[in-house]
This record gives C-alpha cells, sequence and structure tokens, in this order.
C-alpha cells in the first residue's frame, strides 16, 4: 500500500492506540472504491463533506452508528431468503435465519409486542404488507372458510374474483396529508387509495390537534375496515387509547404508523396512553429517522396476525435483504439500552426548546408547540413560501424540509411552512445552548430573505429569494462552529 491512499495518511499520522477499528475499515472501504470507482467514491466523500459542514435539521434524518452502516457492506447482500426464518423457498439460508431471529427478538424486546417481521425495505412496504395482511386475515381467509375451502388454491376462478373485489373495497380511515398525515395513508396519488376506498381526517381548524369526538362521530359514519393512526408532520403525541375505543366502536383494525416517534416509544418517552403497541392491532415503522438505524422498515402485530404478517412474501414483498437485516438487528440492538432511553428524551427536549425560542421571536409554530421530535413553522410573517425559506436556509447551511400547514393556501409543493426535527442534532450532542442558537439563526436568516420578482410579470417568484448576503456569511460562520464543536463521525479522518 502506498502512501497515498487515506488509509496510510489515517495511519501514519494516528497513534496506534488511536486506531479506530471501524474508521479503519470505513476508509478502507473508500479507498477500494476509489481506484475502481472513483466517481461513487468521490459522491460518497462529498456527502460526508456536506453533512459535516451543514445542520441536519430534517425530522426523517438522523445519523446511524458507524457499526450500523459497516454491517451492511458485505456477501450476505448476495443471498436469496424468500420466506421467513425456518421457512425458507432457497436451501443454504441458516445464517439470514440466525440474523433475522435475532432483529425480531430484539424488536419484541424493544417494544414488548407479540410478533415481529423485519423483513419490509421501507416505511412505505410496511404498510403495504399490514394493509394486504389485514385485507387477506379479515376478509379472504373467512370468505375461503365460509366457502369450506382450506386456501384460495382451491378456489374456482369465478369465486376468487369475488373475494378479490370484496377485498378492494374495503374502507380505510386515516389522517388526511393536509393535516399532517403520510402519502401512504390513503393519498389519491398513492397506491393505498386505488387499493381501498380512502377516507380521511383532519385536525381541528382552530387548536390543529385531532378532536377524538369528531373522529369518533366520522369513524361511526364511515365505518373503515382500518383506522389508521399515525403522521409525518404533526408535532404532537396521539391518544392510542381512544384510538382504540373509536376502532372498537365500529370493529375496525387500529393499525399505528409510528415510522417517526419509534424511537421515542423504544426510548421509553412516550409511555402510557402515548404508547401505541397495548392498543394496536398493527404497528408499523421505519427503522432509521428517530430509530436511528438503516433505511427499512417493519410491522408488529398481535400474535393472530402473525402467519398472514410472515407472508409478506410473496403477498408484497420480494426477498428480504440479509444485510439489511443484519444492520436493523445492530441497531434494535442499540436501541434497547439506558443509554437510548436518555438520548430519546433529549431528542424532546431539544425540539421543545428551539420551539419556544422560535415562537418568543413570533413565529407561529403548527399546533402552538411540540411534543415529540419536531416542529411546523408557519411562515405567514415572512412572506415567504416553504420552498424560499428551505433555499434560504440551505444557503446558510441549514438543511431543513419545507412542509405544508394545515389547510395550506400554497399546496403541497411550495407550501408556507417549514418543518425543523431535532433527532441528528441530537446524535451529535447538542442540547439546550445550542438549539438557542440555531432558533436565532433561523430567525435571522428569514428575517432578511425575499422572494425573487419574475422579470417578465414583476409577481414574487414561489421559489426563488434573496437573503442578505452579510446575514448568509454571518450565519455560515456561526453553523461552522457549531459543527466544529460537535463533528460529524469524528473518527473517520479522511486526510
Amino acid at each position: 500500500m502506498t502512501n497515498t491512499t487515506r488509509l496510510s495518511r489515517y495511519l501514519a499520522k494516528t497513534p496506534a492506540e488511536q486506531h479506530n477499528s471501524a474508521a479503519i475499515a470505513y476508509i478502507a472501504a473508500l479507498d477500494h472504491l476509489e481506484a475502481s470507482h472513483p466517481h461513487v467514491a468521490a459522491s460518497i466523500v462529498k456527502e460526508l463533506v456536506d453533512q459535516r459542514s451543514h445542520l441536519k435539521l430534517i425530522a426523517s434524518e438522523n445519523y446511524s452508528s458507524l457499526a450500523v452502516q459497516l454491517s451492511m457492506g458485505n456477501l450476505l447482500t448476495d443471498k436469496y431468503a424468500e420466506g421467513y426464518a425456518g421457512h425458507r423457498f432457497y436451501a443454504g439460508c441458516e445464517n439470514v435465519d440466525t440474523i433475522e431471529e435475532t432483529a425480531q427478538k430484539e424488536l419484541n424486546a424493544i417494544f414488548g409486542s407479540e410478533h415481529a417481521y423485519v423483513q419490509p425495505h421501507s416505511g412505505a412496504d410496511a404498510n403495504l404488507v399490514a394493509f394486504w395482511s389485514i385485507l387477506v386475515h379479515r376478509i379472504q381467509n373467512k370468505e375461503v372458510e365460509k366457502l369450506g375451502k382450506k386456501s384460495i388454491d382451491e378456489l374456482t376462478p369465478e369465486e376468487y374474483e369475488i373475494i378479490r373485489q370484496l377485498m378492494l373495497n374495503q374502507k380505510i380511515l386515516g389522517m388526511s396529508l393536509n393535516s399532517g398525515g403520510h402519502l401512504t395513508h390513503g393519498y389519491r396519488h398513492n397506491i393505498s387509495s386505488k387499493m381501498m376506498q380512502a377516507f380521511h381526517y383532519d385536525v381541528d381548524p382552530t387548536t390543529e390537534l385531532i378532536d377524538y369526538q369528531v373522529l369518533a362521530k366520522q369513524t361511526k359514519d364511515v365505518k373503515p375496515t382500518i383506522l389508521l393512526a399515525g403522521y409525518s408532520a404533526h408535532p404532537r403525541r396521539l391518544n392510542f387509547a381512544k384510538m382504540r375505543e373509536i376502532a372498537d366502536s365500529v370493529g375496525a383494525i387500529l393499525m399505528v404508523d409510528m415510522a417517526h416517534f419509534a424511537g421515542l416509544v423504544a426510548g421509553k418517552v412516550f409511555q402510557g396512553e402515548f404508547n401505541p403497541i397495548p392498543y394496536a392491532d398493527f404497528v408499523t415503522s421505519t427503522t432509521h429517522k428517530t430509530l436511528r438505524g438503516p433505511r427499512g422498515g417493519f410491522v408488529l402485530c398481535k400474535q393472530e396476525f402473525a402467519e398472514v404478517v410472515n407472508k409478506g412474501c410473496p403477498l408484497v414483498l420480494g426477498g428480504p435483504l440479509p444485510h439489511v437485516l443484519a444492520s436493523k438487528a445492530i441497531a434494535f440492538k442499540e436501541a434497547n439500552t439506558p443509554a437510548f432511553c436518555q438520548y430519546s428524551q433529549k431528542i424532546v427536549d431539544n425540539a421543545r426548546t428551539i420551539g419556544e425560542c422560535l415562537k418568543a421571536k413570533g413565529i407561529r409554530l403548527v399546533s402552538g408547540g411540540t411534543e415529540n421530535h419536531m416542529v411546523i413553522l408557519d411562515l405567514k410573517r415572512f412572506g415567504l413560501t416553504g420552498r424560499h425559506a428551505e433555499n434560504a436556509l440551505r444557503e446558510a447551511s441549514l438543511t431543513v424540509n419545507r412542509n405544508a400547514i394545515p389547510f395550506d393556501p400554497n399546496g403541497p409543493w411550495y407550501t408556507s411552512g417549514i418543518r425543523i426535527g431535532t433527532p441528528a442534532l441530537t446524535t451529535l450532542g447538542m442540547g439546550t445552548p445550542e438549539m438557542q442558537e440555531i432558533a436565532d439563526i433561523i430567525e435571522e436568516v428569514l428575517s432578511h430573505t425575499s422572494p425573487t420578482l419574475i422579470a417578465k410579470t414583476g409577481q414574487p417568484s414561489k421559489a426563488n429569494c434573496t437573503t442578505d448576503p452579510v446575514i448568509l456569511k454571518r450565519s455560515r460562520q456561526r453553523v461552522e462552529n457549531l459543527l466544529s464543536r460537535y463533528p460529524l463521525y469524528p473518527e473517520i479522518d479522511l486526510g
């Protein structure tokens, strides 16, 4: 190995007693890629540089451990393992079985769930597995039983078509995208609304909270097969005891999508009526976000649904990704610790701090505050769209995403708000003083940003904007100072 490699430079300037095995593995992998696929290696290095130079305030992102990352880069990616542990359609899956069972046991230990299915590749996949498992269990299997058949394989084409039509006519009631729900909760352009009749509930226009009495009445009117709780952009906790009561009033399945707040449940921050596990029939989630694992998903369910959920492949999924299952197992182990509980509480504390600081500066927050890991800012005071704010803050070295506010006049593309999350900042170790300074930076940048006028019409652009260059320079310097005190993956020295 020559002295021109990143690894040789790292080893030469780092005392032997300070060598970090994860850093060595990471840097060696980059050296290998750089030699054979320099464009890919360059993009990976550039992404690390970008993330080290911008404050990550996206509520759905985090920083996974190097162990989580490294466990995905190995020969497990070459394995086919359709089926589930102990019941594969391929030989030679004993080691994959061990990994999958480990991930399942860790997940059940964290959440106290009855059954865990860890194969979904994403939160959207997890929701599809849950939807179709409910339809198969609730509709198909019961109809097959009525016909005196053992399985759908014994049905005539005519019988099967009748049952298929029954499944496609079921109703789902979920939070609207307009109020903070997710695309997969019945949005018209998503498959969820094409496989079922989708109905939606909204937050109260005044409080921007869920009115459970209104929801109860709507549920009785709709009589859904699935009552879906969960959100993508709602800064409050949900009361799952009340949701369970509402679902039971019409005999609905209660499904909870906890993708955003799974880490807050795992970290014992959301307890009692705010913990969905004891109340829901199905709970789905991603494995990243507040849970701080790899990109992926999972399904938790009551034991009565275990058999149909285990058949997520071939029901919805293709083969699992064994290398990602390994990474999930590691992330779940990391989350089942007292340290993770402390981390989860700090996420919420940081969100509350940054929200209170922004509110004190005269910025309206959706619902007036937060109880979880995110705050949603109404940009009306600044005369900006979400795209303006997103662009201006990115230029100032803060990464946020534009987000619709309830009943948004600018729609879901331009939006009237931005969503700010604290999971990644908390992973870096930041706390109250840093949240106060970040709130100050955000307010200063937005206060000195204005829409660019369109030359042809003289009207303000909904996307392009201009920020005072003096403010931008000062903001970038402040961000740089913050990140110098809380570096990302400091053990990785790329030389």
